[in-house]
């Protein structure tokens, strides 16, 4: 069994609710291994510490975790997936500034920022497959997994949340997402008719 680090935002289906309110049935539902951000009403994040066969096995159980303890919470994000330099450089255990370097050295080559502004963010997913193809510095195996499907995860939703047909959707990432994690995942709306 291999320990895996990830964080699941979800909303809950009241957008007043306490979190506080679901923590119980959380640890009886499965989520002891989790620790829970409830600082925002309608919100939860869980920190999960999480040991399993596979990363797929860690998150996808995760999910239904939560989402027998919370029936109609709906996920918001996996992470790590977007990061910014500060967020690279701590989980890396580097300075800020020795990414920023990283990055100056390298403009054209280095992973292009999925959104600018005053601060860049970047699919930490493809930071870490840049790193080990053109660095010498050691990326833990299952941090690379866990970044490549919260990626999934996350792109997944996105496509849900925008394609009409529902048909499409399933074979827009390489990896197919379980159908019961699929069925959890579906409750976003459609934007198109």
């Amino acid at each position: 069994m291999t320990e895996y680090e990830f964080t699941l935002k979800f909303k809950l289906p009241d957008a007043e609710a306490d979190p506080a309110n679901y923590l119980e049935a959380l640890g009886e539902a499965g989520c002891n291994d989790a620790l829970a951000g409830i600082g925002q009403a309608g919100h939860i994040s869980l920190e999960f510490i999480r040991e399993a066969g596979s990363v797929e096995e860690a998150i996808y159980s995760a999910i239904t975790d939560v989402h027998s303890a919370i029936e109609d919470a709906t996920l918001i994000e996996a992470s790590p997936d977007y990061v910014g330099l500060t967020d690279i450089a701590n989980m890396l255990n580097v300075s800020r500034q020795y990414v920023r370097k990283l990055m100056e050295q390298n403009r054209g080559a280095f992973p292009s920022p999925v959104h600018e502004g005053t601060s860049a963010i970047y699919r930490f997913s493809e930071i870490l497959h840049w790193l080990t193809s053109n660095t010498k510095r050691e990326v833990k195996t299952t941090l690379k997994e866990i970044a490549e499907l919260n990626m999934r995860l996350n792109l997944y939703r996105q496509v849900k949340k925008i394609e009409s047909s529902n048909k499409d959707a399933d074979n827009c990432i390489s990896q197919p997402i379980p159908k019961e994690i699929q069925n959890i995942l579906k409750d976003t709306p459609h934007l198109a008719s």
